[in-house]
This record gives structure tokens, sequence and C-alpha cells, in this order.
């Protein structure tokens, strides 16, 4: 009883054993997050005014009275009552980026991250270059521990207006914004590089396939006399054959069920070659295995001016193609015309 889960304990962990490779290096990044704070819930309080207001000269001057006692209220460190005269400027003036900005900022002094993005973020809605809004909320991402998206917000106002407050802050979250940037530089590259083995793996593994096919044929025996298999006008042995079909866009190619499956057909018939005229993909490896036949001095068999008959040394033509292949002749027409 105890024997069965025994057998499996080996098994499981074969599979994680590759997998931290590519995980581990997420556990050499050491990011410096000493200032980070805990997230805000935003507070339903924080008013964004209705967008579709029209605004009359009245309401943008009782705005702007407004935002001046919250700038007041803001320098004495008044910093909630600097947040409300903020909401009823931008209840008379919904429209104004200046005015969310500078909300943001009220809410970035009392700690407030998530409260300050929500704001920064209406701004740049209405104002996509307000330095401020990019200044401020790159600050807030900061706080949160959101290295890049501050390091990227704070780059942008830098761009916009340089301040000398926005470029220590950039300069604080630059260390672990880079280590970030470079990690997810690394896994990508580390996953092309995987990828590209697989590829090579398959295609190492194809040409073993093919190799081994092409060795048992050339140890078969010769039973047409004369020539390849006695068939008239002589051509090379099928050793020769199959070196020519060692190419290894061929080989891939020949591992499509499609591309096996209509050459069995012609193969059996050669005239079911008008089927796949309008197939690129079909036709392209055609050609290009008649110009590997014409440069090794022999025909192409099956087709005109060949041996007639179909794929020497296959019983009854090509080989079939894999289970599961669906017949070519129901739909030759086809989109892909690539080999592999």
């Amino acid at each position: 009883m105890s024997a069965g889960p025994k057998v499996e304990v080996p098994e499981e962990p074969a599979k994680p054993t590759e997998e931290p490779v590519e995980s581990d290096p997420e556990s050499d990044i050491e990011l410096d997050m000493s200032g980070c704070v805990e997230p805000d819930m935003l507070d339903e309080n924080q008013k964004m005014g209705d967008p579709n207001k029209e605004c009359t000269d009245e309401d943008s001057d009782k705005a702007d009275e407004k935002r001046i006692e919250a700038m007041q209220q803001l320098s004495e460190g008044n910093v909630e009552k600097a947040i409300e005269l903020f909401t009823d400027a931008i209840e008379f003036n919904p429209h104004s980026a200046l005015l969310f900005a500078k909300r943001g900022q009220a809410y970035l002094r009392l700690t407030k991250p998530n409260a300050c993005i929500k704001d920064c973020t209406r701004a740049l809605e209405i104002n996509p270059d307000s330095a401020a809004a990019y200044k401020f909320r790159g600050r807030a991402y900061r706080l949160l521990g959101e290295w890049e998206l501050a390091a990227k917000d704070l780059r942008q106002a830098c761009n916009i207006d340089l301040d000398e407050q926005t470029d220590e802050w950039l300069k604080e979250v630059t260390p672990n914004a880079k280590k970030i940037e470079e990690h997810l530089l690394k896994k990508e590259r580390r996953k092309k590089e995987k990828e590209e083995r697989e590829k090579l793996e398959r295609l190492r593994k194809a040409r073993e396939a093919h190799a081994k096919a092409a060795e048992k044929q050339d140890d078969a025996p010769d039973l047409g006399g004369a020539g390849a298999g006695g068939m008239p006008g002589g051509m090379p042995g099928m050793g020769d054959f199959y070196k020519l079909l060692q190419d290894p866009e061929i080989m891939t190619a020949f591992q499509d069920p499609e591309v096996a499956a209509a050459f069995q057909d012609i193969s059996t018939n050669p005239s079911n070659l008008v089927k796949y005229t309008s197939n690129p993909k079909i036709m392209a490896l055609i050609t290009k295995l008649s110009g590997k036949f014409s440069g090794s001095g022999m025909n192409f068999p099956g087709f005109p001016g060949g041996a007639g008959g179909g794929f020497p040394g296959f019983p009854g033509g090509f080989p079939k193609p894999p289970s599961g292949a669906s017949d070519p002749s129901a739909n030759a027409s086809h989109d892909d015309d690539n080999l592999d």
C-alpha cells in the first residue's frame, strides 16, 4: 500500500527542479522598501465633481476663490481644511486639472497615496501635460513601493517642467526601478533562450529520426535489380534518395500532417498534383524537392519526367500521414505559405 506513493515521490520533484531556475532570479532582487506605507482606503467623500457640468464665468470665479483659500490653509498646515476647500472648488469647476493636482498634493501630505493617485489621474485626463499631476502621482507610487510606475511618472514630470524636488524624488526611486527593469529584461532573455533550446532540440530529434529511417532503407535488400528498384531509366539507391531529404526545412515540412497526406495522395496518382496547384505550401515543397532531384541527376519520382508510379521504396507511394491528418484534397487551398 505504501509502495504506490513512494513511486510517485521521486517524479514530482523532477518538475519543480527546472522551474525554480526561472523563478529564482526574482528572489535576487533586493529592493530598499524604506519609506513605503500601507495603502489607504479610498474615501467616498473624495468628490470628483460633475464632468458634464458647463461652467459659467461665475463658477470659475468662485472656484478660484476657493482655490486661493485652500492654498492658504495648506501653507499653514491645515491640510484637512485645505482638502475641503479644494473639493468646493472642484464642485464649481470640475474641468480644472490644477485643482485635482493640488488636492492630490494635499492627500499626499496626509499620507493617502491612493487618494492622491485618483486625483492626479483625473488631472491627467483633463490635461495630459500636467507636470504637477505626474510629480505628485509619481511620489504616491513611490510610497506604495510601485517603483517602475513612480520612476515613469517622475521622469515625465521632469521632461515637462524640471524642478529640484521632482529631480530629487526621481533619484530616490531610480535604483529600485532600475533593478526591476534589469530583472525583467533578464527574465525575457531567459525565456527566449529556453524557447530557442527547445526549438533546436526538436530539430535534433527530427534529424535523428530521419537518419535512422535512412539507415534502415540503406540496409534493406535491393529487390529491383539494376537501377533504383528496377525502375526504368535507373536512379540512385534509396540511400541517395534519403540523403536528399536530410535538408532540415524538408524534414520539418514532412512532419506536417497536411503535407504528408498530400504527398501520399500524389505519389499514389501523380495526376492528383493538379489538386494542389493552388496550395502554396505544397507547391513550394514540390519546387524545393524538384531542385534537389535535378541537382543530383535524379528525376523527381512520381511526376512527369520521373520514374512514374510514386516515391521509390515506399509501398504504394509516400509514407502515410500521421494519424488524425485530414484529407488535404478536401480543402487544397490554404493561406499558410510557410514551410515551418
